[in-house]
């Protein structure tokens, strides 16, 4: 009977501990991320490393800083130096690219592309 009860223990401590995690991974995405500054009609928008290859955890970044414009350049970077944030961007924060979206209503484009840092199985990586 003990084992049996230290083990559900367990199950339950494992559950939420994930869940707590996911729960922390979830909030994160959703927070706005720093914009560091712009440059001409490119916004460099830093993203929390943890979620930095997670695809999901950009669109509502997307959706809230391109909300109604039919233009919106947006580069992402990782900061994991904790370098301040400036425009130009400190080599720290510009060496750790980790997509780029393009949208613009005039040359008919929308597209994410990753970093081909971030070794993602991407063939249209920059």
């Amino acid at each position: 009977m003990g084992k049996t009860r230290d083990r559900d223990r367990s199950i339950r401590l494992l559950l939420a501990a994930c869940a707590a995690g996911w729960v922390g991974s979830a909030a994160a995405a959703t927070e706005a991320w720093p914009v560091a500054g712009r440059q001409g009609i490119i916004r460099s928008v830093i993203v929390p490393a943890d979620l930095a290859g997670q695809r999901e955890a950009y669109q509502p970044q997307i959706d809230s800083l391109c909300a109604g414009a039919e233009t919106c350049f947006l580069n992402f970077y990782t900061n994991t130096t904790g370098a301040p944030l400036a425009v130009p961007l400190p080599d720290a924060i510009a060496n750790e690219p980790t997509a780029i979206l393009r949208r613009s209503a005039k040359q008919g484009v929308d597209g994410f592309r990753w970093s081909c840092r971030l070794k993602k199985p991407e063939p249209d990586c920059y």
